[in-house]
């Protein structure tokens, strides 16, 4: 498989694409305007990047007990019950004097939907594609997601000041039962991956299997600390820049769109392979600069240039699959979705924490230096096991 168009004559494809893309501009939109909802009563930097990405934290939770269901649900059914759930949740989110704990237990029940639900469809994206397309598939839904970002957060911004953010959260949650339409109708009806019935045993038994391999525990490692310490420094763009939170969360995921593409179409495979820890110092290294409180415009086209590190994943995601056995693959994928999410989560709460305590352009800086600090140790540390194309080992 080649070319992106090879990739939208395979059947199933599309609908799965155009269901993923819905979701994504519905959870950049609703995300954004939450995330206003909470400054504006609140005006507490923690409370506002917990509310913008605390569901991850309860990702720990789905991979540790729900992810065995990743590979042991009907995809089809599996990936429009979860935009479904989705749309309910964000229409609940949007009622008027819901209070603040309320408002959480909602995001942590979405978080553990949306553990299961990436695994489903990661693992329906592996099922789809042959095994040579799937770095290509999963870099077309890479540029969907920084093009879906850069419209949801301009799109949201928009609606937040011609609207207010619950009118926003209610369009958010239509765009989520549109992506269950377009799931139920455009996918075809297929079995499990994996028989037997989801339950935390399974989960914990496929989990152990996974971390058996040295190999790829280094993978997983790779994936969840050093994009996860970065993802905390993206949570403090609304503490940071109050009225441009939109400008910078746009020109992060302008610079991820750049950085994907570049890996997962024009970067020769020999070459790529290559690529994974400068482009996770590249990921880190221009927040450093931002202790000294330069100006907006400079402050993006540092996140832009940052943002296209985040290519590196689409590597680690191809030696992930090349270790992993087909029966695993879901889970596999639903594993480090969850576990880049948690870690998304762990870090937004660290960056709120630390910057009441100091200031958001400090925090940004403190983690940025981490993530280098974890990239470096990770390069010097990486087990001598090659990646085989097509091996499986368990």
């Amino acid at each position: 498989m080649r070319s992106y168009r090879d990739l939208f004559r395979t059947p199933e494809f599309t609908p799965l694409f155009l269901a993923a893309s819905a979701q994504t501009l519905a959870r950049t939109a609703s995300g954004l305007a939450l995330a206003t909802l909470v400054h504006r009563e609140t005006a507490s930097p923690l409370l506002t990047a917990l509310s913008m990405f605390g569901p991850s934290l309860a990702h720990v939770l789905g991979a540790t007990l729900l992810m065995s269901a990743a590979d042991r649900l009907p995809p089809r059914a599996a990936t429009a019950g979860t935009a479904l759930a989705f749309a309910a949740a964000t229409a609940l989110l949007a009622l008027p004097g819901l209070p603040l704990p309320a408002v959480f237990a909602v995001l942590l029940l979405q978080g553990l939907v949306a553990s299961v639900g990436g695994g489903v469809g990661w693992g329906l994206l592996n099922e789809i594609l042959p095994r040579d397309g799937y770095l290509l598939g999963r870099s077309v839904f890479s540029v969907m997601h920084g093009l879906t970002q850069i419209t949801g957060y301009a799109t949201g911004g928009l609606l937040l000041a011609l609207l207010s953010p619950r009118a926003t959260l209610l369009l958010a949650a239509s765009l989520y039962g549109t992506a269950a339409l377009v799931a139920r109708l455009g996918l075809t009806r297929r079995p499990p991956r994996a028989t037997g019935r989801p339950s935390v045993r399974a989960t914990r038994l496929a989990n152990a299997r996974l971390w058996a391999s040295p190999a790829r525990r280094h993978v997983y490692l790779g994936l969840w600390i050093p994009n996860g310490l970065i993802v905390g420094c993206e949570s403090l763009y609304v503490s940071h820049a109050p009225d441009s939170a939109g400008v910078l969360f746009a020109c992060a995921a302008a610079g991820m769109l750049a950085g994907d593409v570049t890996v997962g179409r024009l970067v020769p495979p020999v070459r790529r392979r290559r690529l994974t820890t400068p482009l996770l110092l590249l990921l880190a290294t221009p927040y450093l600069l931002l202790v000294l409180h330069p100006p907006l415009a400079v402050t993006a086209v540092l996140v832009a240039m940052a943002s296209a590190g985040f290519g590196a994943s689409l590597v680690q995601q191809e030696r992930l699959m090349a270790l992993t056995p087909p029966d695993l693959s879901g889970h596999a994928l639903g594993l480090h979705s969850s576990g880049m999410l948690t870690m998304q989560g762990v870090s937004a709460v660290l960056a709120g924490g630390l910057a009441q305590l100091t200031s958001p352009a400090t925090t940004m800086t403190a983690l940025a230096a981490a993530s280098t600090a974890v990239t470096l140790l990770l390069a010097a540390t990486r087990p001598a096991t090659a990646v085989r194309g097509t091996s499986h080992p368990a």
